[in-house]
């Protein structure tokens, strides 16, 4: 088997170890005929240690280091360029292969961090308030693009080694595109990220966030264990299917059911899920829609963040004041729930919710429909 994957290596691309599992890894050195806790001593370098050289990992033993080095690598994506804002968020445009640009975000609060992690090169859903849907769709990220976000990101504050990895101490899967869409390779990533191998955080700390891809929620319950949040937005399926297109598939009553299943299958009892609640100026933020979320949600088990509206440009929708805010949020306190407002973070570099936009080469062509509808191109005559 060794000679076959060495022999072959020349004509095949060389194997990228960042995304793989521990299973995966395992399998990988017993099909070189090495043992399987070389899986352990290549994570550590990796993901604790921060090292991708191969050359580097010295107690891997100079002949397996050669073999590896002819089939393999360790290769995070490049990062494209990064941006700081003045409160402390960092952005990152990291290029991955086929030349696309995916954004991931890291805000800093008091006590923790949250990185906000892509999961595709643009989204194919199209939800009609997201900066990111606009632009289009080209491909799934492969787990080693996924966990290499994470990977760049601790890299970045020079963090790896001597205990001071916790630059990250939480992870969203809310950047560009559905996670639920790429599942395969999402749900290896989360596993690296909650691997005592890998980065070691809580299954409360990493959170996958979804428009409500019915069928593959259902999947996830069943192989994972962290916290979800739901993408909702409205609280009626004539408004949610004009914002969130993919709700015409699987409605409101079917995602929340799903939701509530994936719950009920963990065994911490006292999980609940995260509403997301995007507010726009006159389309969803007024009391009375407040009043028809209480009734949506009473008895599901579920905290409510309200996002109020973060523009760009040609939107159609614009940020609701203060006061609508204020008003929402009491509707909803008043009537028991656990309620935050997001505060909006990194606006001045783009990194906000809903905000995020790379550079797709779009199989769809959304983004030039997109454009002509705007106004920003000609369309030819023929």
């Amino acid at each position: 088997m060794t000679e076959n994957l060495i022999a072959t290596s020349v004509a095949r691309p060389r194997v990228n170890l960042l995304g793989m599992t521990q299973p995966q890894l395992e399998q990988f050195f017993l099909d070189l005929g090495e043992k399987k806790f070389r899986a352990q001593q290549l994570m550590k370098w990796i993901h604790h240690a921060g090292v991708i050289d191969i050359n580097e990992m010295s107690n891997l033993g100079k002949a397996l280091r050669e073999k590896l080095l002819q089939i393999a690598e360790v290769r995070p994506p490049e990062i494209a360029s990064q941006l700081d804002s003045t409160d402390g968020t960092r952005k990152w445009a990291i290029r991955v292969a086929g030349g696309g640009l995916v954004e991931a975000v890291l805000i800093p609060e008091a006590g923790r961090a949250t990185l906000c992690v892509s999961s595709q090169v643009g989204c194919s859903l199209d939800c009609s308030f997201c900066s990111t849907g606009k632009q289009g769709f080209q491909r799934d990220l492969t787990a080693a693009e996924i966990i290499g976000q994470v990977w760049l990101a601790i890299n970045s504050y020079d963090a790896f080694g001597a205990g001071n990895r916790r630059v990250v101490t939480n992870v969203v899967m809310m950047g560009m595109g559905e996670p639920l869409l790429n599942f395969d390779n999402v749900v290896a990533a989360m596993d690296l990220m909650l691997s005592d191998l890998g980065y070691g955080i809580s299954k409360r700390r990493v959170t996958l966030s979804t428009s409500g891809v019915v069928p593959a929620l259902d999947k996830l319950a069943k192989v994972s264990e962290v916290s979800l949040a739901i993408s909702l937005h409205a609280a009626n399926d004539t408004l949610r299917n004009e914002l969130v297109p993919i709700n015409r598939k699987y409605p409101i009553a079917m995602l929340l059911e799903s939701a509530r299943n994936y719950i009920a299958a963990q065994i911490d009892t006292k999980r609940v899920v995260t509403i997301e609640y995007t507010l726009m100026a006159g389309i969803n933020d007024q009391p009375d829609h407040a009043r028809e979320l209480v009734e949506l949600l009473r008895g599901f088990p579920c905290k409510i963040n309200l996002i109020p509206f973060n523009s760009f440009p040609q939107s159609g929708y614009s940020r609701p004041s203060g006061n609508a805010v204020s008003r929402f949020w009491q509707v909803l306190v008043d009537a028991g729930y656990i309620v935050t407002v997001r505060t909006t973070r990194g606006d001045d570099i783009d990194a906000a919710c809903g905000q995020l936009v790379g550079q797709v080469v779009d199989r769809t062509r959304r983004s030039e429909r997109y454009r002509q509808a705007a106004g920003q191109v000609e369309v030819g005559t023929g």
